[in-house]
């Protein structure tokens, strides 16, 4: 799915879970602007792995 497609599922709440949980953690961390305005790629290493931390606690 490309950003664009991505970001509009999200404000439309169309995301599977697993994704609409990355958006809530990001948001949770105060990341979101950052991942709505230029993407995932646009985190650094360690936000990323405190994303996929907090996935994979919240998982359990």
């Amino acid at each position: 799915m490309n950003r664009e497609k991505e970001i509009e599922a999200y404000l439309k709440g169309k995301l599977p879970e697993e994704e609409k949980a990355k958006y809530e953690i990001a948001q949770e961390l105060g990341l979101l602007d950052k991942v709505l305005g230029g993407g995932w790629k646009t985190l650094t290493a360690k936000e990323t792995g405190r994303i996929g931390g907090l996935m994979a606690r919240k998982k359990k």
